[in-house]
């Protein structure tokens, strides 16, 4: 009997190495990983940089608290506003961490209590991240959760009309949901959500803890629709599997987040930082954005084709290399069929395949997994 809380429905898959797209398992097989962690592992496993960054801290200094001056938190932070909208940062280990921040800030700052966030969003498990999931299976059998908030449809333009006035601090929202069936904003709605932040003075809270750093093709999703979020959550991506998370604000915010106000023990520590540095200087300093925006379009493209030969495809969405495959009927079986022949692929949702391949993914990577998933389909359509 496991010592460990039952809270996961493992797979009966032990990884013990990687290397790129690829993992090991503890029998030897090799598995195409198209999972990357949950959008994780950006720079794929044991990416050299990463790794050589890390054990070199290891030998130089761990941690010694926020109480002192940390140089690397400076040099990430410079990099991350000065690619981004925003002009600071906090540290924290997760992206619940940054949501949570995210919600305390925009409250102290507005003197607001409400917040709209979206049907099917994901922000994470905490009790106020939680609070900000429009996912009922989410809240289920934990009591009140944090109040005034409220789930909107997403990319409904109507009922954010006429939820929005001028009692509402923030609305928070995913460019892309991921969690919620890897659904991109549309155009119009982008547009209505943005003029309405600005006519309420209520802020935009994105949250790119799935999207972020580089797994759309670009540096941050919300640049494929002209938003100026006020504040930026992230983590998974940004350290490549080291466990971090960061909070990005605007300047007029940084006076309601004083000493005392909010922190983090572990949050920023020279090891986190160290993998960080690593992660944004191959990401933002080199030309895999452009090549993340080619395979994706690639990837879509073939999928897309190929869904309008399977009557059990209903639609192929997404953006870079963050792609849904929706269909009929749930799609458990499916994921099953395909990690038995050794491709590692999620759900978002009972029928929705969800794909993150790391953005290091090679050509030869990507056409052996579309074949893959093709022979699937194609299999299950002469059994039906």
């Amino acid at each position: 009997m496991s010592a460990l809380f039952p809270t996961y429905a493992r797979w009966e898959i032990e990884p013990i190495k990687g290397e790129g797209a690829v993992l090991i398992d503890r029998s030897g097989k090799e598995y195409l990983d198209f999972i990357a962690g949950i959008a994780v592992c950006n720079l794929g496993h044991c990416h050299p940089a990463v790794n050589e960054a890390v054990k070199e801290q290891v030998d130089k200094l761990w941690h010694v608290s926020n109480l002192f001056h940390i140089e690397a938190q400076e040099k990430v932070a410079k990099i991350l506003t000065e690619h981004s909208v925003c002009d600071h940062a906090f540290f924290c280990n997760s992206g619940a961490e940054a949501n949570e921040a995210a919600i305390k800030l925009a409250r102290k700052a507005t003197g607001k209590h409400k917040i709209i966030s979206f049907q099917q969003s994901f922000h994470g498990r905490t009790l106020g991240s939680m609070s900000a999931t429009g996912q009922k299976k989410v809240h289920e059998g934990f009591g009140p959760l944090l109040a005034e908030f409220s789930y909107l449809p997403f990319n409904d333009v109507e009922a954010l009309k006429e939820a929005v006035t001028s009692d509402v601090a923030a609305i928070m929202v995913e460019v892309i949901q991921g969690e919620g069936g890897v659904k991109p904003m549309t155009d119009a709605f982008a547009y209505e959500l943005q003029r309405l932040c600005d006519e309420y003075n209520c802020l935009l809270i994105v949250d790119e803890v799935q999207t972020g750093i580089g797994r759309t093709g670009t540096k941050f999703a919300y640049e494929h629709y002209g938003l100026s979020p006020d504040i930026i959550t992230l983590a998974k991506g940004l350290g490549n599997g080291f466990p971090v998370g960061a909070m990005l604000g605007k300047k007029e915010l940084a006076a309601y987040f004083q000493p005392g106000s909010h922190g983090s023990t572990f949050g920023g520590n020279p090891l986190a930082m160290a993998a960080v540095l690593a992660v944004l200087t191959e990401i933002f300093e080199t030309n895999l954005l452009q090549d993340v925006q080619n395979k994706g379009d690639w990837f879509i493209k073939q999928l897309s084709q190929f869904a309008n030969e399977v009557d059990e495809i209903i639609e192929v969405r997404g953006m870079g290399l963050m792609i849904g495959i929706e269909c009929k009927h749930e799609v458990a079986p499916i994921l099953s069929t395909l990690r038995n022949a050794g491709l590692l692929v999620l759900s978002a949702g009972p029928t929705v395949i969800r794909l993150l391949p790391p953005l290091i993914v090679s050509d030869h990577q990507l056409e052996k997994a579309f074949l893959m998933i093709k022979n699937v389909f194609e299999k299950k359509k002469v059994a039906m």
